[in-house]
């Protein structure tokens, strides 16, 4: 309590002690009834005089702060492959036990493989590896804290950006530490296979790859492809230290319809150990039709490039962009028209479309004539008023096909133009328009599911922003690429809907990704969320059989399917208690990244740790690495001082004394006559 306060409170105590005595004992002889009465008025003003002042006085609390210390530590399968398992769990155990690490740090353990966990239970398990994720995941958690990270992992990243290169924040510091055999072994290894998902009967597609060699002699071997067995292809390859990669292509001719299974293989080198990354296999589809899309526009325009491209991204369709003026007989084999800001100019194409009742994507914006368009169509009937940015907003109730893995949330505006809209034909809509944060309901993108001709709007244009924005989400195209997959999938169909809609892929890489999805409709065709549906898996050498639910996740239905082997099944979906069910084939590749690798990647830790200004520790090096940060005077735990005011007297307690003090002192002149 300061000096001054004191002061403050003998000033006061005197002073309700000299009032006090001045108003009942100066004048008059003393009594009993006029010591009480003065003792009464003392505390009253001494009550009040306390409340004035405020005393206070100041209490410091401290506090041990320590750095963190997080252990980071690889669970994925491939530290089994080289041999780390053992060193991981005496480094990670001894670390844990240390007494002078427990006094000086406060200490975490987490897991990852492809994302990070805060269970510390070692399994080995993980079948991919993001160290990128993991690290990034640890900065964001610890951000503005002193942190040491103990990175335990063999260095082999099969998933995410290149943590060679990334930037972590200056509180933190990384201590990579190499866990398995750093032996360079002798080994070929197929590399990055590229080729389409799809290829059409009768003609070729390409399949390219490549070889690479680690060791120190010259060595050849022979590379062969089989298709379904049967070798379609042979290269005798020589590689060395020198010329230790070699890419290689060749195009093969799809002679039938159905799934094809590639292996591509490299005949091991003698006392190679591991063959494991000596072959891959690969899948295609081989179909025999090609939807065909005609993009038609008399403006240049991004728009145009983003749709063939988004368009293109699923080889069974080819897009071409022409003028309103082109040859009619040159759009016979068109399955579907893209119709960009129309104008006077389409009015030929519009009667050519409309009588052979091809489906129609029709895309404006403030360079279409909406008068034109209403009088040549009647859809969609538009005021042409002023131009006005639009943002979506996802109709959540969308039931024509399935959107949930398609978000729209904070998607850029295009630019639309407002005016009172008429739809004259029953239509769903895909995206509700968003004017400067207010949901209108007003459709911005929708489809008209016709008997004679389907069709699909989207008022506005700048939608390539859409895409741009779904990668940077994302980090892919994908989303948005199958979302327009799905939109002229729905256009191309000239038949009406089934009530029961399936969603897979043909090949999956790992059974890990592999799931199916469903979406059911009722009679009226409105997406049934109650439905029981049922999905039986087959495969047919080695023999197996399994029937799983499909449960109900946002508005589709879905089964996951990660628990299957390696191998080709067939699988039938069927609606509980309805004469309703669909069938198909998928194939499981067995393909392990993990198992690609016989020896740890030191080099490119210890690079890592060069670009971090840390040190590399080994496992056997444990020792150094306890030195290195029991030593580190960055990481030394401080003490803190926190400094609190808290008051002498609550003044709630003076407000209740001063009120029993007045109250008694009223009370007693009342009783004795001197009021």
């Amino acid at each position: 309590m300061q000096a001054t306060t004191i002061l403050l409170i003998t000033l006061g105590f005197f002073g309700a002690l000299l009032l006090a005595w001045y108003q009942y004992l100066s004048r008059k002889k003393w009594t009993k009834l006029g010591i009480i009465l003065a003792l009464l008025r003392f505390g009253l003003l001494f009550s009040l005089f306390l409340l004035l002042i405020g005393p206070e006085f100041k209490k410091n609390t401290y506090t041990i702060s320590k750095p963190n210390l997080v252990l980071a530590v690889d669970n994925s399968s491939s530290i089994r492959e080289v041999g780390g398992a053992a060193d991981l769990e005496r480094f990670k155990t001894e670390l844990n036990e240390n007494s002078e690490i427990a006094e000086r740090f406060s200490l975490q353990t987490y897991l990852f493989g492809d994302n990070l966990s805060d269970n510390d239970s070692l399994t080995f398990n993980a079948t991919k590896t993001n160290i990128t994720e993991a690290l990034s995941s640890i900065n964001d958690i610890h951000k503005g804290t002193t942190t040491a990270i103990v990175l335990l992992t063999d260095g082999n990243q099969t998933l995410g950006i290149d943590y060679e290169f990334m930037n972590l924040n200056k509180d933190i510091q990384v201590y990579p530490v190499v866990l398995g055999d750093t032996t360079q072994y002798e080994d070929i290894r197929i590399g990055q296979v590229n080729s389409n998902k799809y290829a059409f009967i009768k003609n070729q597609f390409p399949i390219e790859f490549d070889l690479t060699y680690s060791g120190k002699e010259s060595v050849s071997t022979i590379v062969r492809i089989r298709l379904n067995g049967q070798q379609v292809f042979r290269q005798n390859v020589q590689l060395s230290n020198s010329n230790n990669s070699v890419q290689l292509s060749t195009l093969l001719e799809a002679k039938s319809v159905g799934l094809k299974n590639l292996t591509i293989e490299a005949v091991p080198l003698d006392g190679e150990r591991n063959t494991n990354n000596n072959k891959k296999n690969i899948a295609i589809e081989v179909i025999d039709e090609k939807t065909k899309v005609t993009i038609v526009s008399s403006i240049m325009h991004p728009d145009i490039g983003m749709l063939k491209k988004s368009i293109e991204s699923n080889e069974q369709r080819t897009v071409t962009i022409v003028k309103p003026t082109v040859k009619l007989e040159t759009l016979e084999e068109t399955d579907v028209f893209i119709l960009y800001q129309p104008n006077p100019a389409f009015k030929s194409l519009y009667e050519y479309v409309q009588n052979k009742g091809t489906s129609l994507f029709t895309v404006t914006g403030p360079k279409t004539n909406w008068a034109f368009l209403n009088q040549i169509q009647n859809t969609v009937t538009k005021e042409d008023l002023n131009e006005e940015e639009v943002a979506p907003h996802k109709n959540s109730g969308f039931g024509l096909f399935d959107m949930s893995n398609f978000e729209l949330i904070d998607y850029p505006p295009i630019a639309s133009s407002l005016g009172t809209m008429l739809i004259s034909k029953p239509y769903e809509t895909v995206a509700y328009q968003r004017i400067k944060g207010v949901s209108l309901n007003e459709p911005l993108f929708f489809l008209v599911d016709n008997t004679t001709m389907k069709e699909a709007f989207l008022l506005g244009e700048n939608s390539w922003k859409w895409r741009v924005e779904a990668y940077r989400n994302t980090k892919s195209f994908k989303a948005f690429d199958d979302f327009m997959a799905k939109v002229i999938l729905f256009l191309s169909q000239s038949k009406r809907k089934s009530r029961l809609e399936l969603s897979y892929e043909s090949v999956y890489e790992g059974a890990r990704g592999a799931i199916i999805s469903a979406s059911y409709f009722d009679k009226a065709y409105l997406f049934n969320a109650n439905a029981s549906i049922s999905l039986k898996v087959k495969r047919i050498e080695p023999a197996f059989e399994q029937e799983l639910p499909m449960l109900m996740t946002g508005s589709s239905y879905e089964v996951d399917l990660s628990g299957l082997e390696a191998g080709e099944y067939t699988f039938t979906a069927t609606v509980k208690d309805e004469n309703i069910s669909k069938s198909g084939t998928f194939r499981i590749l067995d393909f392990d990244v993990e198992k690609q690798f016989l020896s740890a990647d030191f080099s490119k830790l210890n690079r890592f740790a060069a670009t971090q200004n840390s040190q590399l520790f080994y496992s056997d090096e444990l020792d150094g690495l306890l030195n290195e940060l029991n030593g580190n005077e960055r990481f030394v735990p401080t003490q803190k001082s926190t400094q609190n005011v808290v008051s002498l007297i609550d003044f709630r307690v003076l407000l209740v004394a001063m009120v029993f003090f007045a109250a008694l002192e009223w009370y007693i002149r009342k009783y004795n006559g001197l009021l």
